[in-house]
């Protein structure tokens, strides 16, 4: 750990958790639109991080800072929620829910890639030739500009990674639920039933976390390539 990555972890910090604040919120909401108000009575339907730092501390103070000092990348989780009664009545419904998350990160994607943009457009910002998670952009200047593009290269890898990661189709994780979206609403039930088991949980995040290293690198590099077309990163 470097001085240099530990003056990064407060922009760490703030990004992990406003992108977690955003899922578990796009959660939420998508279950009240969808008669479940579960967690909205407990205050999630919020930007606020409160609400999803108290039901989830360990995930979302402690994993985090400990992942942070270990491997210079924050991991940690959040919950939201909701009603397994409504879940099993309303399967599509539940799925959509699902999809609200993943669906929250790549529009802060979508939001950091305009405002990189706009900075490069002003002259604040510029593509660099070596790029990682924490340079997707870089400042002409340090300070704040410096400090923004940490920010919006975070948030942009970050995000990317998040929507993706849960979009895996094994449980728990938000993909395994969207797959009902594809199936009748028969199917789709027998099929939530079937994936609730703990062990195919288990076995799910071990596969997520072997699978996903190979798989995101050829994503993240793709989407440099889309938010700078007149570069070609490999």
């Amino acid at each position: 750990m470097t001085s240099d990555m530990l003056a990064l972890g407060p922009i760490w910090y703030v990004c992990f958790l406003f992108a977690l604040t955003c899922h578990e919120a796009a959660h939420a909401l998508a279950a009240k639109i969808g008669g479940d108000d579960t967690a909205a009575m407990a205050g999630q339907v919020s930007l606020n991080p409160l609400p999803h730092m108290q039901r989830e501390p360990v995930g979302t103070v402690v994993v985090p800072f400990l992942s942070f000092i270990l491997s210079g990348w924050m991991l940690g989780w959040a919950s939201a929620p909701y009603d397994p009664v409504w879940a099993d009545r309303y399967p599509k419904r539940a799925a959509w829910m699902a999809l609200a998350g993943p669906v929250a990160n790549f529009v802060l994607v979508l939001i950091a890639a305009a405002l990189i943009h706009a900075g490069i457009a002003a002259g604040y910002f510029y593509n660099p030739d070596n790029v990682n998670y924490t340079t997707v952009v870089a400042a002409h200047q340090a300070g704040f500009w410096g400090a923004m593009a940490s920010f919006l290269s975070i948030t942009f890898a970050l995000n990317l990674l998040l929507g993706f990661f849960n979009l895996l189709p094994v449980p728990p994780l938000d993909g395994n639920a969207v797959v009902g979206l594809f199936l009748s609403e028969n199917a789709a039930r027998k099929f939530a039933e079937f994936s609730h088991n703990p062990m195919f949980s288990l076995l799910g995040i071990l596969l997520a976390w072997q699978v996903f290293g190979t798989v995101f690198s050829p994503i993240f590099t793709m989407a440099l390539n889309l938010l700078y077309p007149w570069t070609q990163y490999q």
